[in-house]
């Protein structure tokens, strides 16, 4: 490789990638990740890590856990996808992004390998990120399952923690179309003897990551049974949260997030019983840390996309919700914030259940339908036209600049813009 664009363009485009194409690129085992792990010489096993699977909040509960690490002074490593706006967002330590001469000179490395192998960009990065994160001796990397769990890449680690934030229907193309059987893939990271934690208990799924724990002998924990918000106050750009572990009055903790939007209140509980068990395992997570890391979870870790204000007169929001629950969430959100008109930017990728998602959105708003410039979007005549069926009254941008420039155009100074329905409209804001 000459210089790091062509390393990008070798990454983009030589290896089929899951956020551009879709499920033509994701492998269904772990065949190839052995083989470029056992190349690279099993870095996977040169360092400690927290594992974290769940279809939505993963990113952000990852983000939470490595700025807690981070501020208590461990050396902290984060491997999330997928990326906003620069691939190196993906692997940080302490907050900074991989060097580009690492992912050159890994990629030059192992590429004879991957030439005659043929393996997914996911399959390729997360290796580059184990690597790395051997490469720079830290003391814990946060690792965000990619999907699923049972067969991700990422799944060739034997962390110290597995965690689960939750289960709802996403990529039911890949994982099952039934609550209990996309808990089936996701508990697939629930090891031998490694405790776990489950953000949510929900009927539906309970049982299967208790039968999945009992058979690998692995202590679990539901996280909204150990603690729960007492009340939270949404701040515009922070989240006040109160949080009780018993009935008794006097066990209360106060926590500010500056991540603001309120379905981080269970995201929270979550990181909270995971420090919890991490301590229990001798890291040292004091109180007062975990509280100063909770107000700057993105300056340290740098995260972007969750009910992020980006301007104000009128209020421009971005959220990354893109599938049912989310889209749940976030019109609770929306709900609360002091607004006149309602204007969304929306473009969705070709296989989420779109119908779906468009059923729950308000008829009231003014839509701006739009696609991402990558393969897998889908084209916003098609959204537009399965939107108005759907009652939702709208037009078609070719392109997500002109969709949001329109949206600011006609936005009063006390409206509010919201754009979401997929993580590459997000990025390309």
């Amino acid at each position: 490789m000459v210089d790091y664009q062509q390393t990008l363009d070798y990454l983009f485009s030589k290896l089929p990638m899951y956020s551009r194409i879709g499920a033509a690129a994701y492998r269904a085992d772990l065949v190839n990740t052995n083989l470029l792990t056992e190349f690279a010489g099993h870095p996977e096993q040169k360092f400690k890590s927290i594992h974290v699977a769940g279809t939505n909040g993963k990113g952000s509960t990852s983000h939470m856990l490595a700025a807690i690490f981070q501020a208590a002074g461990y050396k902290t490593g984060l491997y999330t996808s997928p990326h906003l706006h620069d691939f190196r967002e993906r692997i940080k330590v302490n907050g900074k992004m991989i060097d580009e001469a690492f992912v050159m000179n890994f990629v030059e490395k192992i590429r004879p390998l991957a030439d005659s192998i043929d393996p997914s960009f996911f399959e390729v990065t997360v290796i580059m990120a184990f690597d790395y994160f051997a490469q720079q001796e830290v003391d814990i990397a946060i690792v965000e399952v990619g999907l699923g769990g049972r067969l991700d890449s990422t799944n060739i680690i034997l962390p110290e923690l597995s965690v689960i934030t939750n289960i709802s229907y996403d990529h039911m193309n890949l994982l099952g179309d039934t609550l209990p059987a996309i808990a089936g893939e996701k508990a697939g990271i629930i090891k031998k003897g490694v405790p776990v934690v489950i953000g949510q208990h929900k009927p539906e799924t309970a049982p299967v990551f208790l039968q999945k724990a009992e058979q690998e002998n692995a202590p679990l924990t539901f996280a909204d049974q150990q603690r729960y918000v007492t009340d939270w106050k949404y701040g515009r750009h922070t989240l006040e949260v109160e949080v009780a572990t018993s009935p008794v009055a006097a066990d209360v903790a106060f926590y500010t997030l500056d991540l603001a939007g309120i379905y981080q209140t269970h995201n929270l509980l979550t990181v909270l019983e995971s420090v919890h068990l991490m301590r229990s395992k001798g890291w040292h997570l004091e109180p007062a840390v975990v509280l100063h890391a909770l107000r700057q979870v993105k300056k340290l870790t740098g995260l972007h996309g969750r009910w992020e204000i980006i301007h104000e007169h009128p209020d421009i929001v971005l959220d990354v919700a893109h599938n049912e629950d989310g889209i749940r969430q976030l019109l609770r959100q929306i709900e609360l914030t002091d607004h006149e008109e309602l204007h969304i930017v929306l473009g969705m990728v070709n296989d989420k259940a779109i119908d779906k998602v468009l059923a729950l959105l308000p008829r009231q708003a003014s839509y701006y339908f739009t696609r991402a410039q990558i393969p897998r979007a889908l084209p916003e005549d098609d959204l537009a036209n399965q939107a108005g069926a759907a009652g939702l009254k709208g037009h078609a941008y070719p392109t997500v600049a002109e969709a949001l420039q329109v949206a600011k155009a006609h936005a009063k100074s006390k409206d509010l813009v919201v754009v979401c329905g997929s993580v590459f409209v997000v990025a390309e804001v």
